[in-house]
């Protein structure tokens, strides 16, 4: 017996029964209050050399940015996971100050949403104001998919995996891009054979 991280389960289990069958080559990423990754090959879990492979969560994107608690800076986990997510928002609202919208009794309907207080401002509340048709959330969760897309990219480039599957509640959140958006995950990796699709 053996005892697997969440993404690693999760990941087989996509392999097996789930979105992944049929494929021989899986890269699964769940996005929620961290990314946790898992890479499945002939189903089997791919766990390298000590166990501690597809940390996919920790790669970096910007040697610049903020540090993550793996001590790294810029990974896409500090950067895209749900609470990065509710500091992007936090952060607009606070450059774009307190003036009212037309029509609005706030500046966002995220703020509404978190009854006036920017530092309560979650990832949910940003999906919630998207719905609404927030336009600040809006521009959060772009910038989001923007990264993540470049993450992924990186992930095809070095893996060319027959299918990378994403999952998770910030996953569902973002889920309506892929329709909206000529460069969303969807038109380039989500769930498919991204043999097709590299550029």
């Amino acid at each position: 017996m053996k005892v697997e991280n969440d993404a690693n389960a999760a990941a087989l289990a996509e392999a097996c029964w789930g979105a992944g069958r049929g494929y021989r080559h899986i890269f699964y990423a769940g996005l929620g209050t961290g990314i946790g990754t898992g890479i499945v090959f002939d189903a089997r879990i791919y766990n390298g050399r000590t166990g501690a492979a597809a940390e996919g969560g920790h790669m970096s994107v910007d040697y610049r940015g903020p540090i993550c608690g793996c001590g790294k800076p810029g990974c896409i986990e500090v950067l895209a996971a749900g609470p990065a997510i509710a500091r992007r928002a936090q952060t607009k609202l606070k450059e774009q100050g307190a003036k009212p919208a037309p029509g609005r009794t706030s500046s966002s309907i995220m703020l509404e949403l978190a009854k006036g207080n920017i530092d309560l401002v979650t990832s949910e509340i940003v999906g919630q104001a998207y719905l609404s048709g927030d336009p600040l959330a809006k521009a959060t969760l772009g910038e989001t998919v923007e990264l993540l897309s470049l993450w992924l990219s990186n992930i095809v480039d070095l893996l060319e995996p027959d299918a990378i599957i994403i999952g998770g509640g910030v996953a569902a959140m973002l889920s309506p891009f892929s329709a909206t958006s000529p460069n969303a995950l969807a038109n380039s990796v989500l769930i498919r054979d991204v043999r097709k699709s590299l550029c």
